[in-house]
Order: structure tokens, then C-alpha cells, then sequence
């Protein structure tokens, strides 16, 4: 494998901006792969996988260089040294890397590859916590898969195609996707490609979202007609699901605290033909308020850790720190209690979150169901998915519907 000087150079300019400058690993991807508009797709696919498998296995390559946060660009750079040896690659002749000692590198891995803290690249705190939460045979695996590149999988769009012919349309762009058994909307694409530039995403046909995710507004049960309320919308990819699932009939109010996201979910609605889509910014406790008990289908897609979605954000397991899981399980609470506020008599919820965590998932609902706001709602179904178990993201939802008057 040849290497370019400017692509290595590119991805220890992203290592820094995401190691020393805090910043988001998939914003700094795509801004460094603006560096270059000569780059094809070989060029730009080394810089973005490189740089995550280096974000994925940052604990690993850090103890082998012997480097510590923060690092020095020479530092960066005996990190990719170490990455390149481990893959095989023949070290340039480079002024910016040191002498490297190949063999005492493969030992040093052979070594740490016995722990897994080290193996997977984990902190202490978040394997302790795992282990403790489900069990050292559910986690060991879960972790190894979660250390792999996630699919690109894309949602058909129902309001303005099928699968099959969403299918061909990709086809005729050279784009190959399969169906996944068990997903009524989910295509996988066997190859990665950039499906953003294609004419079928142009026209709303379809929007990326994974498997697991797709799920959630399946599980929601909402008809046509109906005054549906997702109440954590974000930049809307279940509201828009949720929209084509309800045939753009009734009425579906996507909430959220961020104004910049609900703006983005207005631009995807457009693509997308949603019609049906009322986005509300919570500006106060009254926007709520005014919708208590008014509502057939309720979304909760409540803030987590994110641990059952690290393949996608792989950086974030280096930002969180122990602290967090305590605040973000008490604004969980929080919001389970006042949003199921919004359930009419007779009507149904959907707790969800992106995380593995017991206590962020059933634990919650547990809690719920025995307070004052959640005694007249019952446990319909949940699902617990593992990434190591269905090979898609690791997600939690629970369908629970509130008793008729």
C-alpha cells in the first residue's frame, strides 16, 4: 500500500481536533475531507476509516506509543505508527516518524489483547460499569461488536416509494442494496457508498437510519388520523418515519428543546412529502402542558449514553465521563414522568434510548410504572437489542398503554 504524505497529514489533523480539541469525530471527518477536492473515493474512504479505527482503538495505540492526552503532533503521529505496523503497512521514510520499533509493537499487543479494557478500548469506569450491568459473557461480546464499522442501512420512504422500487432506482445509480429479513422498510448496503449524491435521495425516496432504529416507530402502533406526539424529536428521523407510517393522515407533533434541530427536521419533511409534521420548540413546562391528555401515540426517543450506538459515534466513549450517566438517568426520569402526562385514556407510549444500560432502560420503566404518574399505564412489550445479537445498533423500547377511563 502506497501512502500519501497529505492524507496521513489529514488524518493527524483530524486525531487532534478530536483527542486535543474536543471536538465531534463526524464533523471533523467531513471537514478534513474538504481539504482536497482532487481526493477520490479510495483517498477519502483511508482518511475517514483510518481516523475512526484509530478514534475506536484510541486506549490501545496510546499505551503501545507510551503517548498521553495531551498529545504533541509527534506524539499523533507515533500513535499512527503504531497503527500502520499493526496493519501490516510499510513505515515511510518521513522526517515526522521516529525510528519505530516493530517488534517490541507486536509484542506490546500481543500482550494487551489478553485485557479487554485494552483490547476493545475501553475506560475503567465504563467496563466496570458494563460488567456490573450485564455480565462479563454479555459485554465482552457486545464490546467487540460495537468496535465494528456499522452498516450503512437507509429507511424506504413509504410516502413516495417501496422498497422494491427504491430498489431498482439505486440500481440504475449503481448502487446495490439488499432487504433484511425482519425489517419491513430497512435496505443494507452491502458496500459503503455516498448515497447522499444519488438522485433517489434528492427526491425523499429514502433517509439513513439504522436498523434497530427503524424499530421504534414500528413499535408506536399509530393509525392514520390519529394526534401523535414525539416529544424528543431531535432532527426528526422517527417523526419522519413515524409521518410515513401514518400516511401523512392526522396530525404528528415533533417537540424539542433544540429550535436548530427542528429547523433541520423541517428541510427533511420537505424532501421527505411528511405533510403531516407540526414542529414545536419547548420553550417552557406550558408547551407540555397544553397537551396533557390530548394524545393517541406518544414518542419518548429519551436522551442516554449512547453506549448501545458506539460503531456510529466511537469518540463518545472518550468524552463521557462516570458523572453523566447520573445526571442523564434523572432527566430520564423526569421526562417519562411528565411527558406520559400527554397519553390520552386509552392511549399508548413508547419509552426508547439508544443505550444498553438497565438503568436507563427497563430500570426506568420499572420505576415508572410504580409511581403516581405511571400507575394507570401497563407494560404492553419491550424489546432489549444487542448489537452482538442482531448485528445492528443496541437499543431499548417499551410499548405501554394507559388504561381507558
Amino acid at each position: 500500500m502506497k501512502l500519501h504524505r497529505n492524507l496521513v497529514f489529514a488524518v493527524i489533523d483530524a486525531l487532534n481536533l478530536i483527542f486535543n480539541e474536543g471536538e465531534y469525530a463526524d464533523k471533523v471527518v467531513q471537514k478534513v475531507l474538504k481539504y482536497d477536492k482532487r481526493w477520490g473515493s479510495r483517498d477519502r474512504g483511508f482518511i475517514a476509516e483510518t481516523t475512526y479505527e484509530m478514534v475506536r482503538y484510541k486506549r490501545l495505540y496510546t499505551e503501545i506509543a507510551e503517548v498521553k492526552a495531551p498529545y504533541k503532533r509527534s506524539e499523533l503521529f507515533r500513535m499512527w505508527a503504531v497503527w500502520a505496523v499493526l496493519k501490516g503497512i510499510q513505515l515511510p521514510d518521513w522526517k515526522q516518524i521516529e525510528p519505530t520499533p516493530e517488534r517490541r509493537i507486536k509484542g506490546k499487543f500481543d500482550e494487551l489483547s489478553k485485557i479487554r479494557k485494552f483490547r476493545e478500548s475501553v475506560p475503567d469506569w465504563i467496563d466496570e460499569l458494563c460488567v456490573k450491568a450485564l455480565g462479563e459473557k454479555l459485554w465482552t461480546v457486545e464490546l467487540a461488536k460495537l468496535n465494528e464499522p456499522a452498516e450503512v442501512i437507509l429507511r424506504t420512504n413509504t410516502l413516495k416509494t417501496t422498497k422494491e422500487t427504491l430498489q431498482k432506482a439505486l440500481l440504475e445509480e449503481n448502487i446495490v442494496v439488499e432487504p433484511i429479513k425482519g425489517y419491513a422498510s430497512a435496505l443494507r448496503l452491502p458496500q459503503r457508498a455516498n448515497v447522499f449524491q444519488t438522485e433517489a435521495f434528492k427526491k425523499g425516496y429514502f433517509e439513513v437510519q439504522d436498523a434497530s432504529s427503524q424499530l421504534v416507530a414500528e413499535m408506536l402502533e399509530v393509525e392514520p388520523g390519529q394526534r401523535v406526539v414525539d416529544t424528543c424529536a431531535g432532527a426528526g428521523g422517527k417523526s419522519l418515519h413515524l409521518a410515513a407510517l401514518m400516511e401523512n393522515k392526522g396530525q404528528l407533533i415533533a417537540m424539542d428543546i433544540y429550535g436548530s434541530k427542528l429547523k433541520e427536521l423541517k428541510r427533511r419533511a420537505r424532501r421527505n412529502g411528511a405533510h403531516n409534521i407540526e414542529p414545536r420548540e419547548i420553550t417552557s413546562t406550558k408547551i407540555i402542558k397544553k397537551l396533557y391528555g390530548s394524545a393517541d401515540r406518544v414518542l419518548i426517543d429519551a436522551p442516554c449514553t449512547g453506549l448501545g450506538v458506539l460503531r456510529r459515534n466511537p469518540d463518545s466513549k472518550w468524552k463521557m465521563q462516570p458523572e453523566f450517566l447520573e445526571k442523564i438517568t434523572k432527566t430520564q426520569h423526569e421526562i417519562i414522568r411528565s411527558y406520559s402526562k400527554i397519553v390520552k385514556s386509552g392511549g399508548k407510549m413508547v419509552y426508547a434510548t439508544c443505550s444498553i444500560l438497565p438503568q436507563e432502560n427497563s430500570d426506568q420503566v420499572s420505576s415508572f410504572l410504580a409511581s403516581e404518574e405511571g400507575y394507570n399505564f401497563t407494560l404492553a412489550k419491550e424489546k432489549k437489542i444487542y448489537a452482538s445479537k442482531s448485528g445492528f445498533d443496541g437499543f431499548y423500547m417499551a410499548l405501554l398503554e394507559k388504561k381507558p377511563d
